[in-house]
């Protein structure tokens, strides 16, 4: 392929197309020889797609579509090193021989209309609305017509927004679309992902992400002039700066960061859960532990699908890696950390290619296990029926105790100086990573994508930093499952960031790798913002040293405290410039905050009977 009845077609019904062989001299002996067609595909109003078709040259039988759809640019389609190059991330799947088809969304590079971010579910009472997944239908429907020698079946697969797209590809599918694969896909941008976290707005990201993305129809970096983003954010001074100095209303996604603060309608719209109704096909959710973009997003589609999976279509994966780290290389290090095995490869070549292999081409095991999870500390892959598991777990609590101790034991002081405190100072943010902090797509390399393994004794003894540790274990201790911190606290201003982190300290020596002794390894942490503590729609000042208890969802994890390691917690208000600073003076809409409304107040972690401050763990029974 394509044939010359192909070309023919094509001719018949597209605007531009050309054929480019990859040279059988660059694929190995072993793999099928692709040829590369590029065509525009039309959508029902009329816009065309820039799409890229590679198919296996003289296959022997009827193959299955594996698509990608993409705002990250195609281009004149995805190189042949992805089909050539043994390391390549498609090699698993290149070699069981697909139809691939890769495509720009609207407004991308080559294809045509207006591109949104994170477009919004059309309604469908409108008969003449578009959005991803009526593109995805049309472009299914397209190539099961014009594209020859395929098995009546399509796959779709991606990481990040490709992987978002993926999910809004199985909203309303086209009955030809069998295997569907969202990884590392934003389910909620305001409660969990890219651009928010429990309302705190993610600056950095947030800022550079849009900026890169709307600038042009092409992705281009915003240029820094300082190398050290620390400075440069801390320079900006309040949000209101950003349009001011930088942006000049011109980036939609910043104006509409602005025009909506608090989880109103606009955010709702976007968020993935109220439309998971029903599970309309397989479902391979995928997420890495240690994701520093998306990490919310696939365990709440996960989750959200569970409540309607009755025919047991729906899975979960999660590995040791950072963004789409799957997809990248071995997999046996990320990091300082060392997983002793090939974790991604094992992931592509034992889980996506034989699951793809059989929704799309009835091959290999027809039993799956519902969720296969990489257990870090022990190192190994483990499978259960659901996910978090419910067998051999019982729920506990780590509590915070005087002198910076965590125990299992709940604290006995019922008197009210029972707390520990620190001055939260927004002009002397505690940084989120060891600085200097590099651009996020900063082209030399950045730290971004491993942030959240970085060794946390940088901030572990600042003032404004506070800590409880267990004494070293006697023995192992697994936790499976969801993490949950219940942090009894006041502020003397009237808003407040709360974050939390849970650390694996490892042992003062470690033999095993002794520059790894006594690391802080962050394996769990999350940021509440303060004003939305019983409301993201309808935030509300904190009353003046008053105490509240923050409910703050840590997420999942599957991580085994090796004997003498130590369980540690943090606890911190600021976390720059990943999150922008809390002005801690209430005001209606921070993205309009003045200089003068940023005020340094003094925060207050209480650890009593009746201010029991703790985290709730999953602790696996031996």
């Amino acid at each position: 392929m394509p044939s010359r009845t192909f070309n023919a077609v094509l001719i018949g019904v597209i605007f531009c197309f050309f054929i480019l062989p990859i040279s059988a001299q660059e694929i190995s002996n072993s793999s099928p020889v692709y040829e590369k067609t590029t065509v525009l595909i039309p959508m029902r109003d009329g816009v065309r797609l820039n799409t890229s078709i590679y198919a296996p040259k003289n296959a022997a039988a009827p193959l299955p579509f594996l698509m990608k759809r993409s705002p990250y640019g195609v281009g004149d389609g995805v190189s042949p090193e992805a089909f050539s190059n043994p390391q390549s991330s498609m090699r698993e799947l290149v070699d069981e021989s697909y139809i691939f088809v890769f495509q720009d969304i609207r407004g991308k590079y080559k294809s045509e209309g207006k591109f949104v971010m994170q477009r919004p579910p059309r309604d469908r009472k409108n008969s003449q609305a578009i959005d991803e997944s009526t593109d995805a239908y049309d472009t299914i429907e397209w190539l099961l017509k014009n594209v020859p020698n395929h098995n009546g079946r399509a796959g779709i697969f991606g990481v990040s927004y490709d992987g978002w797209l993926a999910a809004m590809a199985m909203l309303d599918p086209h009955p030809a679309l069998k295997a569907v694969s969202p990884q590392a896909s934003p389910a909620d941008m305001f409660l969990g992902d890219d651009f928010h976290h429990n309302g705190a707005f993610r600056l950095s990201y947030g800022f550079e992400y849009a900026a890169m993305m709307e600038t042009s129809n092409i992705n281009t970096n915003f240029s820094f002039d300082q190398y050290d983003t620390y400075e440069w954010y801390l320079d900006l001074g309040p949000l209101s700066n950003v349009n001011a100095k930088y942006l000049f209303g011109k980036i939609p996604t910043w104006n509409d960061f602005l025009a909506h603060p608090n989880y109103d309608t606009f955010w709702q719209k976007q968020a993935m859960a109220p439309y998971l109704t029903r599970v309309t096909v397989p479902t391979l959710n995928v997420a890495g532990w240690w994701d520093q973009e998306d990490f919310y997003g696939p365990l709440k589609i996960y989750q959200t699908l569970e409540k309607q999976d009755s025919k047991s279509m729906n899975y979960f994966i999660a590995g040791p890696w950072n963004h789409g780290g799957w997809n990248r290389g071995e997999g046996s290090k990320l990091g300082q950390i060392d997983f002793e095995s090939a974790t991604s490869k094992y992931f592509r070549e034992k889980i996506q290619a034989p699951w793809f292999a059989h929704f799309l081409k009835d091959e290999g095991a027809s039993e799956w296990p519902e969720a296969i999870t990489f257990q870090t500390g022990s190192n190994t892959w483990q499978s259960y029926e659901q996910w978090p598991p419910r067998q051999k777990i019982t729920e506990r609590n780590l509590y915070f105790h005087r002198n910076g101790r965590l125990s299992f034991d709940s604290p006995h002081e019922a008197g009210e100086q029972e707390f520990d405190s620190y001055v939260s100072d927004p002009a002397y943010p505690v940084p989120y990573r060891p600085r200097p902090i590099e651009p996020t797509y900063y082209p030399a390399g950045s730290g971004w994508s491993t942030w959240l393994l970085e060794d946390q004794r940088f901030a572990h003894n600042r003032p404004d930093v506070l800590s409880w540790e267990s004494a070293p274990l006697q023995e192992e201790v697994a936790i499976t499952g969801n993490i949950v911190a219940h942090l009894f606290a006041s502020t003397s201003g009237t808003d407040s960031d709360w974050i939390v982190k849970l650390i694996d300290v490892y042992p003062e020596h470690y033999p095993k790798d002794v520059k790894m002794s006594g690391y802080q390894l962050m394996i769990a942490n999350e940021v509440f913002r303060g004003r939305f503590r019983n409301s993201f729609e309808k935030p509300e000042p904190i009353a003046p040293n008053q105490v509240n208890e923050y409910v703050i969802d840590l997420h999942s994890l599957n991580h085994r405290f090796g004997a003498r390691h130590r369980i540690m917690v943090q606890v911190q208000s600021t976390w720059f410039p990943v999150i922008d600073r809390n002005p801690q003076k209430y005001v209606e809409n921070i993205f309009l905050a003045k200089d003068s409304d940023y005020k340094p107040a003094t925060q207050r972690v209480f650890r009593s009977q009746p201010f029991p401050s703790h985290v709730s763990v999953p602790v696996v029974v031996q």
